[in-house]
């Protein structure tokens, strides 16, 4: 067996060196209810709480604002982007 060989364990994988490698369900589960920025393809981004997702990558939103070159376009209680258009998912950063 090589030195690459892994133990899977859930969504987390140990190397034989002992080091997990983190999936990306793993920071999906880790944000949902807190603030996060999902961009579109199209540059558009919304920032927001991460309510929900599903398997297609489909997100619902709270408290979400709209931003368009950085510029804030319009506010929304709950917001709902299809998983197709979605660029990525970051944290917000605390202060």
């Amino acid at each position: 067996m090589s030195e690459q060989a892994t133990e899977t364990k859930k969504t987390t994988t140990t190397t034989t060196t002992g080091k997990a490698k983190y999936q990306p369900s793993d920071f999906l589960k880790a944000v949902l209810g807190r603030p996060v920025i999902v961009k579109l393809n199209s540059g558009v981004s919304y920032r927001g709480i991460l309510a929900c997702l599903d398997g297609y990558m489909n997100i619902a939103m709270e408290q979400t604002e709209e931003y368009d070159d950085g510029q804030l376009k319009a506010k929304y209680g709950d917001c709902f982007i299809r998983g197709n258009n979605v660029h990525y998912i970051s944290t917000i950063k605390r202060r």
